[in-house]
């Protein structure tokens, strides 16, 4: 067990959390959710011991061990991939190499062999005979293929570090997990991987800061929301907690509705969550917990969530976009060779794979960039509008204040319909007097989508749209999405996003594109697609 007791910490007049009490239980699996700067990875490093908090305490059961996904790419730079997963579990690992000091002693004395038995007992109490083979269990699940596991890391990409960093943390099955966004830097199959991993570890207590809506609907059995200083816990997975806050909140707001008819709404809502139950262990704990939930522990959430939502001008005709043969080479590597496709009406396409041929290929389209060769060709009746991986153009150096930058980009200028707009985008106040270039990564590209909506496209060409976004702006921008009724290309990491929305994948791989018309989760269990898929980046 995890015990947070009357917990509080303050950076100097700001007070971040006051009187945290938390129980963590073996079996479950926690979500930290919470607005960006909230403090999540801060409460993450408070459990982890790395910060004292000003007001209370941490403990944990005696004996139970604590393993911490660490992010320092560089630190085990000189050692090999193999030996940097065992060291994640540090007493295993110190007995492996006392043992080996040992036997390579030329005067092996009786005093030395006493010792080789202690440590031989207990190396085999540690599981030790099956390290490496654990070891290369986790790696070989993560994508690190075996050629890689006895070099040095300085030798890995920054991405392959990640996620021997991540085995590291995962190795030996501790009793308690900390993981700040695992899934970065993951393809789909290693998220996959994960989920089944973390779902196994019915004796742990694992604690989750991620972005990613999927992976915590897979796997959380509860979310500890962190907001205005708050900390609370709830039952169930991020889904239900984003539902149910909604739908207490409405319910709040329903003057007309007696508190009998408001009960009866929750407790269907409840019964119907908990119904959907699958296989996994997770949820099935998950189920059992929301059954036994109380109407009064659904609280409606004082949350704000950007409004978000497109109306195209015109309607598509039936010609979109045709792209014949586009190649373009970039710094010496051929990002794109012999590109073709056509666009239907009713596309909406998650571009996945190689990421600086998705980019260039929405450069070229966009007019921003010119293919070394082939053509593309927008149909007449199509307006476009672009949102690039890097938009740091629209704001560097510009010293207008948002209500002017975004006034540039609208058709009505009035300051009132301006300031109306950038506050359903949460700048309401003197948040719009802000100047554009003092804006963090998650204010940028909320003002860029306020360009998109203010554009009304009838195709909309996103690069990797929910980059920087916390999980509010994340919901919002794909409920939005998902009610466009235009044409849709976009790129992104989001497994929740692609499903919900795409209902063509396009992929670019060493060798050619693959181009199939079907959802997210189909194309990753169509065995044929991915028996090609793995010729494609043989």
């Amino acid at each position: 067990m995890l015990q947070v007791t009357n917990v509080g910490l303050r950076f100097g007049d700001k007070e971040l959390y006051k009187d945290v009490n938390l129980k963590f239980t073996k079996g479950n699996c926690y979500g930290i959710i919470g607005a960006n700067g909230a403090g999540k990875t801060t409460f993450l490093k408070i459990l982890a011991g790395d910060i004292e908090p000003n007001t209370g305490s941490v403990s944990i059961t005696e004996k139970e061990r604590m393993s911490v996904l660490r992010q320092d790419h560089f630190k085990y730079d000189e050692d090999t991939v193999l030996d940097v997963v065992i060291m994640g579990h540090a007493r295993l690992y110190e007995i492996m190499k006392e043992k080996d000091a040992l036997y390579m002693k030329e005067d092996f004395s009786e005093e030395d062999g006493i010792k080789a038995a202690e440590l031989e007992g207990e190396f085999a109490e540690l599981d030790g005979w099956d390290a490496e083979t654990n070891a290369e269990r986790l790696l070989m699940g993560l994508g690190i293929t075996k050629d890689l596991h006895y070099k040095q890391m300085k030798e890995l990409t920054g991405g392959e570090k990640v996620k021997v960093l991540l085995a590291q943390a995962l190795f030996g099955k501790p009793e308690i997990l900390l993981l700040d966004e695992p899934t970065n830097h993951l393809d789909f199959k290693s998220i996959e991987w994960l989920n089944n991993f973390i779902m196994e570890l019915e004796d742990s207590i694992v604690i989750v800061v991620s972005h990613d809506r999927h992976f915590l609907n897979q796997i959380c059995t509860h979310i500890v929301d962190v907001d205005f200083g708050k900390i609370q816990m709830y039952v169930g997975n991020y889904d239900f907690w984003y539902e149910s806050s909604q739908l207490a909140l409405q319910l709040a707001k329903d003057q007309n509705k007696k508190a009998e008819e408001k009960i009866a709404q929750l407790k269907e809502f409840i019964a119907r969550f908990s119904s959907n139950a699958s296989k996994a262990k997770q949820a099935t704990s998950r189920k059992k917990q929301l059954e036994k939930l109380e109407v009064s522990e659904i609280q409606p959430s004082r949350r704000r969530y950007p409004y978000v939502g497109f109306t195209p001008e015109r309607e598509i005709g039936n010609e979109v976009l045709e792209v014949e043969g586009l190649t373009k080479t970039i710094d010496g590597v051929k990002v794109l060779d012999n590109v073709t496709f056509r666009l239907d009406r009713d596309d909406k396409v998650a571009f996945m794979g190689d990421e600086m041929a998705i980019t260039a290929l929405f450069n070229i389209i966009m007019g921003l960039d010119t293919p070394d060769s082939g053509t593309f060709k927008w149909g007449v009746t199509t307006s476009q509008s672009y949102l690039p991986k890097n938009h740091n153009e629209f704001f560097d150096g510009i010293e207008y204040s948002l209500v002017d930058w975004l006034r540039q980009y609208s058709e009505e200028k009035s300051e009132s319909f301006i300031r109306g707009f950038l506050g359903r985008m949460l700048f309401s106040g003197e948040e719009a007097l802000k100047e554009a270039h003092v804006l963090s990564g998650g204010e940028k590209v909320r003002c860029m989508f306020s360009k998109l909506m203010l554009s009304n496209a009838n195709v909309l060409v996103l690069d990797d749209p929910t980059n920087h976004l916390d999980l509010e702006s994340i919901t919002s921008v794909n409920k939005g999405l998902e009610k466009f009724p235009g044409v849709l290309l976009f790129s992104s990491h989001d497994h929740e996003m692609i499903q919900t929305l795409a209902n063509r994948i396009i992929e670019f791989t060493p060798n050619g594109i693959m181009d199939r018309k079907t959802t997210l989760e189909d194309y990753l269990e169509n065995k044929d697609i991915q028996k090609k898929l793995k010729e494609m980046y043989a």
